[in-house]
């Protein structure tokens, strides 16, 4: 079993553009009645916003406010980045343009293809040179990327930010892995205990507990980093434990000590 504490928490999803506004929902089933289509992603300068897809701006939102809850200099801490598919957007243009006119692919839509293209535009928009992960393991992306940031906590990181994100999916891909909406959640983590701060402690199990859907569940369902979603609902209502999925026949238990 591995510990960290929850420093700051960010978050951006389709109708809830910020922590507070997840909190309202889940706790009072309230949203705000007008929130924006797409994040701000004001991190970055005018001409590398514009050319950022959508789950980058969604990716750097959650990061940012993570920090900024934390009283963490953005970029001084090491980071790990999730996503279960990355930019389908441009997967399926790839995708497309290659089997039509390979030689028309567009070079700025290519460097944003990649899988750690998120963790990218993070150290250019805070001049971090910190380590930066970038991690996919299906349903199981957001479980991992915890057990990654807290394994770095373990191996001397006194801080690390966990940022998970996925946008929506299109085109023939969309049919076998879709995905809906945009959703962005960041954690900065720590191992320096600090009152009031909740505690997250981790185990791997190969079963699950029993887990009602909650609201912010229920509302996302269609987005594919949805399985991060019962952490996020527990933080909000105190519980004290969530279930995540982690694998193929693995979970990932996450007690939870509220101070």
């Amino acid at each position: 079993m591995r510990e960290a504490i929850v420093e700051g928490i960010g978050f951006w999803g389709s109708g809830l553009p910020d922590w507070d506004a997840a909190c309202a929902w889940v706790r009072e089933g309230r949203r705000p009645p007008q929130a924006p289509a797409r994040p701000a992603a004001a991190l970055l300068a005018a001409n590398e916003r514009r050319r950022a897809p959508a789950t980058v701006a969604v990716a750097l939102d959650a990061a940012l406010a993570a920090c900024e809850a934390a009283g963490r200099e953005a970029a001084t801490l090491p980071s790990v980045f999730a996503s279960t598919h990355g930019e389908m957007s441009i997967t399926d243009y790839m995708c497309t343009t290659l089997a039509d006119d390979p030689r028309a692919i567009s070079p700025t839509r290519f460097h944003n293809s990649v899988h750690n293209a998120a963790a990218g535009y993070w150290t250019i928009g805070t001049g971090a040179h910190a380590p930066a992960t970038a991690i996919s393991a299906g349903p199981g992306s957001f479980a991992q990327g915890l057990v990654e940031a807290v394994a770095q906590l373990a191996a001397g990181s006194e801080a690390v930010l966990l940022v998970a994100y996925d946008g929506p999916a299109c085109g023939p891909l969309g049919t076998l892995v879709p995905s809906e909406g945009l959703l962005g959640i960041a954690l900065v983590l720590s191992r320096m205990p600090c009152p009031g701060l909740p505690v997250l402690r981790l185990e791997l199990a190969g079963q699950t507990g029993t887990q009602a859907p909650g609201p912010l569940s229920r509302l996302l369902a269609g987005n594919a980093m949805q399985p991060a979603l019962p952490l996020l609902e527990a933080l909000a209502l105190e519980q004290e434990r969530a279930w995540l999925p982690a694998g193929a026949g693995q979970w990932l238990r996450v007690d939870i000590g509220h101070g």
